[in-house]
């Protein structure tokens, strides 16, 4: 069997995750790594864009996904995204999905916070 991989990196969408309620009132950006195993099936022959994963397509799911309802986790947030990527994409196989938050709330410096979820679907 042969597979192949498709990433789609640091897709940027406003959003207003987080626990404290300044982080729903202000919102802030998040980035959103997507990187899909894919069954190849007929697509590595067929050179058709219906045989494989639509990234334009694959791009609007994260964004629907980020930008709809609050989440106060990340990790819950990176987990329905790798869902509903496989749920609309059958010949996915495995989908690790990586969520920045560069404006967390810490008390401190730092470039972002980052949290990796890996499904199998």
């Amino acid at each position: 069997m042969t597979t192949y991989t498709i990433t789609l990196q640091n897709c940027a969408f406003f959003a207003r995750h987080g626990v404290h309620d300044e982080e729903e009132f202000l919102g802030q950006r998040f980035f959103v790594d997507a990187e899909l195993d894919v069954v190849a099936g007929e697509a590595l022959e067929s050179d058709s864009i219906d045989d494989t994963v639509n990234y334009g397509i694959a791009f609007t799911v994260i964004e629907e996904i980020v930008t709809g309802k609050r989440r106060y986790l990340i990790e819950a947030l990176a987990l329905d995204i790798a869902r509903g990527l496989c749920q609309k994409f059958p010949q996915v196989r495995r989908a690790k999905i990586t969520v920045r938050k560069p404006n967390a709330p810490v008390p401190g410096v730092l470039d972002f916070v980052q949290v990796s979820v890996e499904h199998l679907a």
